[in-house]
């Protein structure tokens, strides 16, 4: 898998934890402006990577990305 095809992966899992539009996420989106940062969804967020990417993420180092790209750096860095 591809960095883009890891971002747009990526982008459509924040978008189902978070109950939002696919279109609306983006790489640039911010988890506490844009998606109000509740840590259920991060939580929620955490596991669907886990299941669907086979990337292990701890929860402290996801729920310390401020935007998705740095999410997908985290997922990156585990695949």
């Amino acid at each position: 898998m591809d960095r883009q095809e890891l971002e747009q992966k990526v982008c459509e899992l924040v978008a189902i934890s978070y109950g939002k539009d696919p279109l609306e996420i983006t790489v640039d989106t911010s988890f506490k402006d844009d998606l109000g940062g509740a840590s259920v969804q991060m939580v929620a967020l955490v596991a669907e990577i886990e299941n669907e990417l086979d990337a292990m993420i701890a929860l402290q180092d996801a729920a310390a990305c401020a935007t998705v790209g740095e999410l997908v750096d985290e997922v990156e860095k585990e695949m």
